[in-house]
C-alpha cells in the first residue's frame, strides 16, 4: 500500500483554489507560536486565517498564558498577505485528564497522545463548523515528534462527523521544521523543552536527570 502525501494532497488543494480565484477561510489549531510560524508563512498567501489556541492540555496554568501571550505577539508582529485574526479558546484541564484517564503511563507519543490530538482537533472542527470556515487543521504535524498519519487520519475523520473539510498536512516536509527554528530566532519565540502535558513534562525532566 502506498504511503500518502499529505503536503502533496494540500499543495494540490491549494493548486485548486488558486485556479477557482478562492481565497478561503482556514481555523487553524496552533500548540504554540513557534509551530505556528512557518504554518503561518506558508498558508497566510492562500487563506484568510484564523487561529485556534486551544490547548487543555498545557501544565502549569502560568505556562498556557505565556503560551498564549506568545502565539498573540507572533500574529501581530508577521507580515502578512491576507487577514490572520486570533481565536483563544478555554483553558480546561480537567476536560484533558479525563480524556487521557488510564493512560497516564503511557509513553510519550503513545495512546495518549492521539488522545490529546483528537480532543483538540475536535474542538477545532467545532469552532471551524460554527463559524461557517471552508477548511480546518492543525499546526502539530510539523514536529518531527508527532504522527503525522494519525493526525490526518483523526482530522479527516472529524471533517466527515462536522461536514467541514480537514486539510491535510505534513508542515514538517520541505524543511517545515527547519523553518519554524529560524523562525523562532528572527522573531525571539520562547520555545519550550516540553510537549505541554504534565506527563510529557515528567518525562523530560527524567531524561535531564538520567
Amino acid at each position: 500500500m502506498n504511503q500518502r502525501n499529505y503536503q502533496r494532497e494540500m499543495e494540490q488543494v491549494i493548486s485548486r483554489n488558486e485556479k477557482e480565484g478562492k481565497i478561503p477561510r482556514l481555523l487553524l489549531h496552533s500548540c504554540c507560536a513557534p509551530c505556528s510560524s512557518y504554518v503561518l508563512e506558508l498558508l497566510n498567501r492562500y487563506f484568510f486565517i484564523t487561529v485556534l489556541y486551544y490547548n487543555p492540555n498545557i501544565y502549569p496554568p502560568e505556562e498556557i498564558r505565556h503560551r498564549a501571550d506568545e502565539q498573540e505577539r507572533l500574529i501581530a508582529s508577521m507580515p502578512s498577505e491576507h487577514t490572520i485574526t486570533y481565536l483563544e479558546g478555554s483553558y480546561e484541564p480537567e476536560v484533558f485528564y479525563r480524556t487521557v484517564q488510564g493512560h497516564e503511563g503511557d509513553k510519550e507519543g503513545g495512546e495518549r497522545c492521539f488522545l490529546c490530538y483528537r480532543l483538540r482537533l475536535e474542538e477545532a472542527a467545532r469552532q471551524a463548523k460554527a463559524g461557517g470556515y471552508d477548511y480546518f487543521t492543525t499546526t502539530l504535524s510539523i514536529s518531527p515528534l508527532k504522527n503525522a498519519a494519525k493526525l490526518n487520519a483523526i482530522g479527516e475523520e472529524l471533517a466527515r462527523q462536522y461536514g467541514v473539510p480537514y486539510l491535510t498536512s505534513d508542515f514538517k516536509k520541505k524543511n517545515g521544521y527547519k523553518r519554524s527554528t529560524e523562525l523562532s530566532r528572527e522573531y525571539g519565540l520562547y520555545r519550550q523543552d516540553y510537549c505541554g502535558c504534565v506527563f510529557s513534562k515528567r518525562e523530560r525532566e527524567n531524561v535531564k536527570i538520567d
